[in-house]
């Protein structure tokens, strides 16, 4: 059994996974986030400290609902974090689509392809003139 202390109360929680919170912060933090959304669709112009001020979130959290993509704002849309690679503006996830293709491409690249072995030639005994003795 993994008891710990939850991170935002102090309570001890028996640990299963996730972040460690207790059910109580989690249940709190879950209700913060459909508070949140429903805001976002009601004012989908809002930017992340008036929603922070609005909703009375911490804008880390809200960056962290946007990386973990749980937030996902629309092409036109003034909210914006940084690329965690390059620092471009996305509105979702960690990398924009530019990184997110190199990572591929570097991961692809870097598994190593198993070589087919290639085949001996297979000697021909018939046109060599060497005498062959028998056991």
């Amino acid at each position: 059994m993994n008891v710990r202390n939850c991170k935002k109360c102090g309570k001890i929680f028996t640990y299963v996974a996730g972040p460690p919170i207790c059910p109580q912060c989690r249940e709190a933090s879950e209700k913060k986030f459909d508070e949140v959304k429903t805001y976002i669709r009601e004012n989908p112009k809002a930017s992340i400290p008036q929603i922070s001020t609005d909703c009375e979130v911490e804008t880390h959290q809200i960056q962290q609902w946007i990386r973990e993509e749980r937030l996902v704002f629309a092409d036109d849309s003034p909210v914006g974090i940084p690329c965690e690679k390059c620092g471009a503006m996305i509105h979702t996830g960690k990398y924009c689509e530019k990184c997110k293709a190199e990572l591929a491409t570097g991961l692809n690249a870097s598994i190593a392809k198993p070589e087919m072995p290639k085949p001996e030639p297979k000697k021909d005994f018939r046109n060599n003139p060497a005498m062959r003795f028998l056991k």
